[in-house]
């Protein structure tokens, strides 16, 4: 179910365990899971839930994890938080593994007062940084919400001085923010606009009233965007010392994952549980190849003995 198992999978098939110790205590954890129908239940959506904890460690590692990517890891955690919960009466190597998983909470704490519910990709425009986090943004953000206001005001009061009905105040990036005025009502056009750009069908006029709040505007803008980046890097350069504890619980998850899987298609699949020896024999009774089995549906799988022994049939073909 998740990306940190699938690669844990792959692991163990290409390093098989040759210790049958150790084989057991895979084969106790899958008889634990498949016995208990709750954990099947339960453990799955949490499991669903993650992201890929390996590739967003990754990313802190470079520096090149971004606000989302925060968010996720915080999410992630909150789901190995309940996995936990929901395995912590587990026994044997599963319970190992559950009381083992670290939800970090101070890791997402630090997270969820900082970061917002749904940041922007970009990590310069600004929005990624919740209110509360820091006095001084809050303030600058204060001042930029009630300059708006103002200019908005200005607008209304403009139209009302003047008897211009369709005058606007209007922001670009290039002449910032300017009054807009139709050339049918050129005439009305008091001195002191001055002039800034002629259109086709209108004039368009600044006034220093209008360029001081402009200058307040942008000015917070601008220490916004750069306060706000500030605090995300040093958050982002927070979590490389966590790296280590991101890994350990990482891994942890893709074990989990695997085991709660092989339950999983064992009780779909009614697949028995290998008696495990070193005795120099490999006998299997009714053998179904779990791949074949899987992609014959055009005509029905036929079960297969198989009987091998190190003294006088160890090569069969």
């Amino acid at each position: 179910s998740t990306a940190v198992g699938a690669r844990k999978l792959r692991d163990w098939l290409l390093y098989p365990l040759t210790d049958i110790s150790k084989i057991e205590l895979r084969l106790e954890a899958v008889a634990e899971v498949l016995s208990s129908g709750r954990i099947l239940r339960e453990v799955l959506p949490f499991l669903s839930q993650m992201y890929d904890l390996e590739r967003l460690t990754g990313k802190i590692g470079s520096g090149t994890v971004n606000a989302r990517d925060m968010v996720a890891l915080m999410n992630s955690f909150q789901s190995v938080y309940s996995l936990r919960a929901v395995l912590k009466n587990s026994s044997g190597y599963l319970g190992k593994c559950a009381s083992s998983l670290d939800p970090c909470d101070d890791v997402v704490a630090k997270i969820e007062r900082a970061i917002a519910d749904d940041p922007p990709f970009s990590l310069r425009e600004g929005g990624i940084i919740k209110k509360g986090c820091s006095t001084e943004l809050d303030e600058l953000r204060d001042v930029v919400a009630c300059g708006k206001d103002y200019i908005a005001g200005i607008e209304n009061l403009e139209r009302d001085r003047t008897g211009i009905s369709s005058l606007k105040i209007r922001f670009n990036r290039v002449f910032g923010y300017y009054i807009e005025i139709t050339n049918a009502h050129r005439d009305k056009v008091p001195p002191e606009y001055i002039r800034k750009q002629t259109l086709a069908n209108a004039e368009r006029y600044i006034t220093p009233e209008l360029k001081e709040y402009e200058e307040k505007v942008l000015g917070a803008e601008e220490k916004i965007r750069a306060l706000e980046y500030s605090i995300f890097t040093e958050l982002r350069d927070s979590l490389v010392a966590e790296i280590a504890r991101i890994q350990k619980t990482a891994d942890l998850v893709g074990i989990i994952d695997v085991l709660v899987s092989f339950a999983r298609l064992a009780a779909e699949r009614n697949y028995v549980r290998p008696k495990i020896s070193d005795s120099g024999i490999l006998e299997i009774k009714g053998g179904r190849h779990p791949v074949v089995e899987f992609f014959s549906s055009a005509e029905r799988f036929v079960p297969n003995d198989l009987s091998m022994n190190t003294e006088n049939s160890r090569f069969l073909m």
